[in-house]
């Protein structure tokens, strides 16, 4: 069956923006979503030695962090636009990668990290992070941060707020493609040793021969590459990914992973999305939730 058909999916962002998704690779991942674990062993009592075919080990979380980790600061996203002197339409970093010079991205990268590093000083707490990070610690639950900022707000962030908590890996701007796209979350997966064998499907990010990811003009899901089958790749089906944004419930989804929505006034259409499985209104209600087995 010829699934190549050219419908697409128009998913909006919280910041105006929007993306699209052919239905075909939607079909795709809908298909390999099927091997994601329909919930989490609790956290509260021993692993058994056998589990559930339908239950699996929580192998970790991923959070983002404007909006997640912090309360969300979306004002600088039209400071940013009128500094690109680009509309609400226009995705921001997919405005500076096309420009046509490395000189031109530069520049344009550093007025939006000006204006981030100005906001990073008015940064908040989410109500229970602390707690959530805390409980995540001392159940050795591992925690990686998958984010479309650079890196300077991420780590003051965690210097002010976490900083006895260890995240690991921390994927920022730098790496390519952003989110939406899985390639983040599925890098954490694979840095944390969790791989399986393909099938030979699509499912893990390309790489040039400089070990960089990259981004063709246009490029989104199709920037996963084939596999052959038996070879080892990322499995994110263990991980869940929190974030507060349809960025992050897609990326999620897309990757494999169980995703939680944050939600807020502004993001409770997505409370409702196809892509997201669970939703909390303060971080430390994840607790009592997998204390029980997120489902």
């Amino acid at each position: 069956m010829n699934r190549n058909f050219l419908l697409l999916l128009t998913v909006k962002r919280l910041d105006g923006t929007s993306f699209h998704m052919r239905t075909s690779s939607l079909i795709f991942r809908r298909s390999t979503i099927t091997t994601m674990a329909k919930r989490f062993a609790p956290l509260n009592k021993p692993l058994p030695a056998e589990l559930d075919p339908n239950v699996r080990k929580l192998e970790g979380v991923v959070f983002d962090v404007d909006g997640t980790l912090c309360l969300p600061q979306t004002y600088m996203f039209s400071e940013m636009r009128s500094a690109l002197g680009i509309p609400k339409s226009i995705d921001i970093l997919e405005h500076i990668y096309s420009l046509p010079t490395p000189e031109a991205q530069s520049a344009a990268m550093d007025s939006i990290r000006a204006i981030e590093r100005t906001a990073m000083a008015s940064q908040v707490a989410q109500p229970g992070l602390v707690t959530l990070m805390t409980y995540l610690d001392s159940r050795n639950i591992r925690k990686g941060i998958c984010t479309r900022n650079f890196d300077l707000p991420v780590q003051n962030l965690l210097t002010k707020f976490l900083s006895g908590s260890y995240f690991h890996p921390i994927v920022t701007r730098e790496f390519r493609p952003p989110k939406p796209d899985p390639a983040g979350i599925l890098h954490i997966a694979k840095s944390w040793g969790l791989v399986r064998k393909s099938t030979g499907e699509a499912g893990i990010p390309r790489v040039n021969e400089e070990g960089h990811t990259p981004v063709p003009q246009g490029a989104g899901e199709d920037n996963l590459r084939e596999t052959t089958e038996g070879e080892e790749i990322a499995d994110a089906t263990g991980l869940i990914m929190v974030g507060d944004s349809i960025d992050d419930m897609t990326a999620g989804r897309r990757a494999g992973a169980k995703t939680v929505l944050l939600v807020n006034d502004v993001n409770k259409h997505l409370a409702d999305h196809e892509h997201t499985d669970v939703v909390i209104s303060r971080l430390d209600e994840l607790i009592d939730l997998l204390e029980n087995g997120l489902v």
